[in-house]
């Protein structure tokens, strides 16, 4: 597993990676492994690059290989179906979990959503509220926010 922080006009969000595919996206910093292999990954270039892609406004999908072996089988399937979710659109959790269906599982998928370890890649910050209000993201509601106006061409980020 590999790792590197990639600045972003949200603050640094660490990338972790290994041959499999890119394994997590953290808000902040996070020191690697001790015993982590130094040096560039393949993966980490190609998602750093992707995700200044997204910054700029130029990318609205991600195509990177993923790793989510670390969910459970309706975890995995709730955060690889966020990526069904348009650019620039939201949905509830409610539609989320009818779009899964699971309808009865409202309360499951937002756990699910709260642990998707691919934020931005994996775009849970497009899922809200039934009322449309904006509720928790791992990165800060300001940070949803700004993924939001981001995508819908309110104002760039930067």
């Amino acid at each position: 597993m590999r790792s590197t922080v990639v600045e972003t006009p949200v603050g640094p969000l660490t990338l972790e990676a290994g041959d499999a595919g890119v394994r997590a996206v953290w808000f902040g910093e996070r020191a690697p492994a001790p015993d982590a292999p130094r040096g560039e990954h393949p993966l980490l270039t190609a998602a750093r690059r992707q995700l200044g892609e997204y910054f700029a406004g130029e990318r609205r999908a991600f195509d990177l290989p993923l790793d989510v072996r670390d969910g459970t089988p309706f975890q995995r399937s709730v955060w690889l179906a966020l990526a069904d979710i348009p650019y620039g659109e939201t949905t509830t959790y409610g539609e989320h979990a009818r779009r899964l269906g699971r309808p009865a599982a409202v309360r499951a998928v937002g756990a699910a959503n709260g642990r998707n370890p691919l934020p931005v890649v994996l775009p849970c910050h497009r899922v809200i509220g039934a009322s449309g209000a904006l509720t928790g993201f791992g990165g800060g509601l300001p940070t949803k926010r700004a993924l939001l106006d981001l995508e819908r061409g309110v104002r760039p980020l930067g």
